[in-house]
């Protein structure tokens, strides 16, 4: 049986260039500050569509996950307000993408879900989804 109400998925993509070092043995020669430059995609979720028959307005996703970006580009994580006491690995980085842009949501956005994924280079990426209330 197929089911009567889908998830639908919007995605959008940007990219962001930091600056960053992940103290520790465990992390190897990132231990050292360094570049990185992330592939992002924000995902939104909903059951079914809007009364406009979309998940959201994609300009408003690409404008939301630009807003929450701009204040990490080109910035050192490792002196970065919002990453102090965190060790800024791409999952942390996610999160902290993620949460942002739940918060910019409107009001009455009807999402279920939003997720956010990094890719460092074509074979490793990280990803956090987020179920909204």
């Amino acid at each position: 049986m197929i089911e009567q109400t889908p998830v639908f998925r919007l995605s959008v993509d940007d990219h962001l260039m930091i600056a960053h070092s992940l103290p520790g043995e465990y992390f190897g020669a990132a231990q050292q500050l360094h570049g990185a430059t992330l592939a992002l995609t924000a995902t939104f979720e909903r059951q079914g569509l809007n009364e406009h028959g979309v998940v959201m307005d994609i300009g408003l996703a690409h404008q939301l996950l630009a807003a929450v970006l701009e204040p990490l580009r080109h910035q050192n994580l490792d002196e970065h307000t919002d990453f102090a006491e965190k060790i800024s690995t791409t999952e942390v980085i996610c999160h902290h993408i993620a949460l942002q842009v739940a918060e910019a949501l409107p009001q009455a956005h009807g999402l279920q879900a939003v997720e956010v994924a990094a890719e460092e280079n074509p074979q490793a990426r990280a990803s956090v989804r987020l179920v909204l209330q």
